[in-house]
Parts: structure tokens; sequence; C-alpha cells
């Protein structure tokens, strides 16, 4: 659909005014002070009439009708006087006051307009700058620290997802170069035998394998990290318990002890989650383990929080190693391990589900080696009874 055409457009000194923050404020102090300042000269003209019929009363009573008749015009032209005369200084006045409000109002939204210029220029390149408005510690003050600190989170987050698409990318191209290595060299080959085919078909099947389970728990994570759709009374003892007797053929292989202490535990969240979380811990212990080693699965109520804790032996972790495993694709020392080593996501999804299930997740490395990682979860409300329930 056309616009129509404007024949007449008006030049910018006769078009109205933008609507501004600014021009609003300086018209509330405009129609404040003429109110106010009518209101002034409206009760001291009624007091000055008062005054002076007063006295004019008084002394109608000694005086001529000649000279009462020059006392009233008298009278009627200062008022008339004092009447033109507050009009006028008024006027001038209102003027005065409206453009102070003007210069104050463009003066107190003066750092309103430097936080909208630099929030409009901060985009995803250039997430590192801040604002730093500097003053006290004011409205305007609260509200650039408060953008500043979300820029902050802004910048973690992009910088995260850089690092977790280049290494995921890494991860997913590592093994589809290796398979198409196989395919190749055994079309290259004209002497290559049903047996060799077979090999290699059984390589590239557990090279899908492994993607496969890659996949999942890179869905896993962006799950967690999407946050709960639902929520369940789930005791993290029996969680517990389950992934242990799924892993008793893996114990028996590594020839890794095991020390269960599972007492009740209940939390609300997703089932589904908190299972994965507490198999991915196990397996991490089992993984990351010595023959002979130690895992210790214990689950409990403290304080109305439930806790889950995974202790088990293993290579020496440095301290300051501890908070970069939590993150994906990081193992320790930087190494990047083959895929019966992991992908190094388990303590990842981990952390996601802990912070999806708003539990506070903390880890430690004993001085003679292996992890100790504990999820303390936020306290759940008693179950209600069966009747009350009923009625609910």
């Amino acid at each position: 659909m056309r616009r129509p055409l404007q024949l007449f457009r008006p030049p910018s000194w006769l078009r109205p005014p933008r609507r501004t923050a600014r021009l609003r404020l300086t018209a509330v102090y405009g129609g404040f002070f003429l109110v106010s300042g009518a209101l002034l000269l409206g009760i001291t003209y009624v007091l000055f009439e008062r005054a002076t019929s007063g006295q004019s009363q008084g002394s109608r009573l000694v005086m001529a009708p000649w000279k009462e008749l020059q006392v009233a015009a008298q009278h009627a032209s200062e008022s008339h006087q004092l009447l033109v005369s507050s009009a006028i200084a008024f006027t001038i006045v209102a003027a005065l006051a409206v453009f102070l409000g003007w210069v104050v109002a463009g003066r107190v939204l003066r750092p309103l307009r430097e936080i909208t210029a630099t929030a409009q220029r901060i985009s995803a390149t250039n997430l590192h700058e801040r604002l730093g408005l500097d003053g006290a510690d004011e409205e305007f003050k609260q509200l650039a620290d408060t953008l500043d600190d979300l820029f902050a989170r802004l910048e973690a987050s992009f910088e995260a997802q850089h690092h977790f698409v280049a290494n995921a990318s890494h991860e997913l191209r590592s093994p589809l170069t290796a398979e198409r290595a196989l395919l190749q060299v055994a079309l290259a080959n004209p002497a290559t035998t049903v047996e060799r085919w077979r090999a290699t078909g059984q390589e590239v099947l557990a090279s899908s394998q492994e993607q496969a389970r890659l996949l999942e728990a890179l869905l896993t994570l962006a799950s967690s990290e999407g946050g709960l759709d639902h929520r369940e009374r789930v005791d993290l003892s029996a969680l517990a318990e389950r992934v242990l007797d799924s892993r008793r053929l893996e114990l028996d292989r590594l020839s890794v002890h095991v020390e269960a202490n599972a007492r009740p535990a209940f939390v609300e969240g997703d089932p589904l989650l908190a299972e994965r979380m507490v198999a991915n811990l196990v397996d991490n212990a089992l993984r990351h383990n010595v023959p002979g080693g130690r895992v210790e699965v214990t689950t409990g109520t403290e304080q109305g929080r439930a806790a889950l804790t995974v202790a088990n032996t293993g290579p020496v972790v440095p301290p300051g190693e501890v908070d970069r495993l939590f993150q994906p694709f990081q193992r320790l020392n930087g190494r990047r391990l083959h895929y019966t080593d992991g992908h190094g996501l388990g303590l990842s999804i981990v952390r996601a589900i802990a912070v999806a299930h708003g539990a506070r997740i903390t880890a430690g490395a004993p001085p003679d080696g292996g992890l100790t990682v504990t999820v303390a979860f936020p306290p759940v409300p008693p179950p209600l009874p069966s009747s009350a329930a009923a009625g609910t």
C-alpha cells in the first residue's frame, strides 16, 4: 500500500518537539511553578484588597464626598498597577523557571543518556566494555552497576558458548576423520580381504557408537542447562544403589572396591537428570581411578538438605585444576584423552544438573590423589499426609 503524498511539510521549527523525558520533566517543573505562582499572586492580591479596603472605609467617615471619590479612584489605580506589575513579573519568572527546569532536567538525565549511548554501542563483539559510571551511590549509579554485571554475565556466557562450540566441533570432527581414513585405506588397497573389511567395519561401528554417546551427552548438557520441566520427589539413595548395581561388572573388571553409605535423601527434581548426575559422578570416579582403588558413595540429609558425596582414589589433582574440570571438554592437565577415557563432559553435566536443581556443588582434591565431589540440594518440604493430599 502506497503512502499518501505529503503536499506540505512544515519546517523543523514549526514541528512539535519530540516527547522526551527531559521535556516531560521540564513541563512538570514549569507546571508546578505556574500553579504555585498563580496561587501566590492571587493570595497577595486578595490580602492587598482587604488591607486597602479597610483603610478606605475608615477614612470615608471623616472626608468629604468628593474626597471619597478621589480615594476610590486612587485605590482602583493602585490595584490595577499591582495586577499589571505582578503579571509581568510572573511571566518573566515563569520563563526563567522553565529555562532553568530544562537545564536542570538535562543535567539530571545526563548519566541516563551516557548509559543509553554506551549500552547501544556494546554488542556481541565488544562485550568487554563497561559503563563504569562514577559518582555517588544513587539510582543511576545502581542502574549502571546492574548493567555492568549483566554485561559481565553475557560476556562469560558468550565465551563459554564459543569454547563449547569449538571443543564440540573438534570432538565430533576427530572421529569422522578417523572413520574416513579407515575407509579410504580399505578402499585404496586392492588386496583388502573380507576379514579386513570386517575389522574396518567394527572399528567404524565402535567410532559411531562413541559419537552417539557424545551426542547424547551434549543433549543432556543442553537440556539440563535449559532448566527443569517438571519436578518429582526423588530419593538419592535409591538412585545411587541403582547406579552401583548397574556397574557391578565394571567394578569387578577394574578391581575397584566400593563403599556405599546410602541413607535416605529426598530432593525435588527430575528423576532422569538426577540419575544421570549420580551415574556421571560414579563413572568419573571409576574411570579416573587406579587398579585396586576405592570409591565411596554417600547419601544423607543434614539440616534438611539432601546431599550426595562421591569420593575416589586416583591420580593427584592439583588444587588449581579442580574448578577447570567442571568445564566442558576439560581434562586433567589439559590433555585430550582417548574416548575410552570419556569425552570430558561428565563433570560439566553434573554441574549443569546441579545448577538446574538449585543445588550447590563443591569439589576437593585430597593430597594423596583422587577427587571428592559433594552436591548439596536445597531443603525439601515434608510430604503431605495421605488424607490431606487427597483432600487437596
